[in-house]
């Protein structure tokens, strides 16, 4: 999911320690949110939220459906503020490449969003129909999923989920050393122009 050019969720961003919005941009997100609710109920039905999602993402029709009906907590047909404002935080999350850090600092909520039976647990289906939100893909991480399913057979519980997290972020972390110590011996093998060692 990419968040598309030109909207004011751009210049939004999260917090690197707790990963959540400021106090300021959750006030502008409240008030955008205000002007999306075009029938002053303070929720945004199927529609409203369908158009929302396709103006500002690349998300496509499928992903935008599955996403309402994983949001609408009450089983409503309407969107509140408070999942509204974790959809902006996952997708800002993306924007930033946070998507890790994201899902280790709110496991909980991700864990009960990915659960879309209810039943406590989340199956390798649920969480790949699910990892559309966090830009996770690849066999690889369903092979992961599968390492860390022990107890439940091929179910992960919370606690599994969280580990699992914890690998992935692990994961990453170890994938951007790589890449930080990648660029420093290409900057030492080809200096700058106009730097001190240069000719």
């Amino acid at each position: 999911m990419q968040l598309k050019l030109g909207f004011i969720f751009n210049f939004l961003y999260l917090d690197k320690i707790h990963v959540l919005m400021s106090v300021r941009n959750t006030v502008l997100l409240l008030e955008y949110f205000k002007l999306l609710d075009v029938h002053d109920n303070r929720t945004l039905n199927d529609v409203q939220f369908f158009h929302f999602l396709q103006c500002i993402t690349d998300m496509t029709t499928q992903h935008i459906k599955k996403t309402f009906n994983m949001f609408d907590w009450r089983a409503s047909g309407e969107i509140g503020f408070d999942e509204f404002y974790m959809l902006i935080c996952i997708i800002i999350a993306n924007k930033d490449k946070m998507e890790q850090q994201f899902l280790y600092r709110h496991s909980r909520p991700i864990f009960d969003l990915f659960d879309m039976d209810g039943g406590h647990t989340i199956s390798p289906a649920e969480f790949y129909s699910a990892g559309f939100l966090f830009n996770i893909k690849g066999r690889a991480f369903l092979q992961m999923f599968q390492d860390y399913s022990g107890t439940s057979g091929e179910n992960l519980t919370y606690n599994e989920f969280k580990l699992f997290i914890m690998a992935c972020v692990d994961k990453q972390e170890k994938i951007n050393e790589d890449r930080k110590k990648k660029k420093q011996s290409r900057s030492a093998l080809f200096p700058v122009k106009g730097s001190a060692f240069s000719m």
